[in-house]
């Protein structure tokens, strides 16, 4: 995004020049970027609620990679416009949900530094586009469209790290009741068997997001760790020795109350 951004103060000027545009235009071929990140931010939430987090992302680096060559390619300004717009539409999703992301999948002791990484290297990839672009100005005869359409392999490695590393958010897939996948993303992430005590924590986060269905299955899972108190409380202490204490206190038993006859053995009158 930082290279991107950067890319296009110095390339405008050899655009203009190219295809003679008049201020109004150029100004409209700078805009359409953020027009579509503008666009695509209004309805990112609720599409990555509804298809995942992952899909997402790897979609906001295919269109990364398509408007770097479609710019590359760019015969007229028309095109140029629809390039910049798909280019808006990878950025607003990136942006978006990034954060989003990182705060549903890292652990909570450096979840915080993790959310600085995006900020961090959109500046580095500032400072790198400011060297590139000011080489290739040195240039007899620079040329935008290699300005721009290195895009295209940037996007390529953002591509390759959503789909072969990337895993979808545990949180995600806990609220579409896919409770396994999401034991299996925690067990890779944390790199531990134990991590009943976080998916109860999701659980228990998403309050009225989850279903009696859900809950039950997530009790039936965790059912053999699970201690009752008189107080009505369930001992996280006891039942999930993995949990820090500070920012667990005690976990409530109302969530789990939901899944109370899915795992109390039934009677025979």
């Amino acid at each position: 995004m930082g290279q991107c951004c950067n890319c296009w103060l110095w390339a405008i000027v050899y655009i203009t020049d190219d295809f003679d545009l008049s201020s109004s235009v150029e100004g409209l071929v700078v805009a359409m970027s953020v027009i579509g990140a503008t666009v695509i931010t209004t309805c990112s939430g609720g599409i990555s609620d509804w298809l995942g987090r992952r899909p997402m992302l790897i979609a906001s680096s295919v269109l990364y990679f398509v408007s770097g060559l479609v710019m590359l390619w760019s015969p007229n300004v028309y095109v140029l416009c629809l390039a910049r717009l798909l280019d808006g539409f990878g950025i607003g999703l990136a942006v978006t949900l990034v954060p989003v992301h990182i705060s549903e999948t890292a652990p909570s002791d450096i979840r915080g530094l993790l959310n600085t990484l995006p900020q961090f290297l959109g500046s580095g990839g500032m400072f790198l586009s400011y060297c590139m672009v000011f080489g290739m100005s040195l240039l007899a005869s620079p040329s935008w469209r290699l300005m721009l359409g290195i895009l295209s392999i940037l996007s390529l490695i953002y591509f390759v790290l959503t789909v072969f590393y990337l895993p979808e958010s545990p949180r995600w897939l806990v609220s579409k009741g896919r409770m396994l996948e999401a034991k299996k993303v925690l067990q890779s992430l944390r790199g531990t068997e134990d991590v009943s005590g976080e998916m109860a924590l999701l659980v228990e986060g998403l309050g009225d997001e989850t279903s009696l269905e859900e809950a039950q299955l997530m009790i039936l899972m965790v059912r053999k760790q699970l201690t009752k108190t008189k107080s009505g409380y369930m001992d996280p202490k006891r039942a999930f020795p993995g949990l820090p204490d500070l920012q667990l206190g005690r976990v409530h038993l109302s969530v789990l109350s939901l899944a109370k006859e899915a795992w109390q053995p039934r009677m025979c009158v």
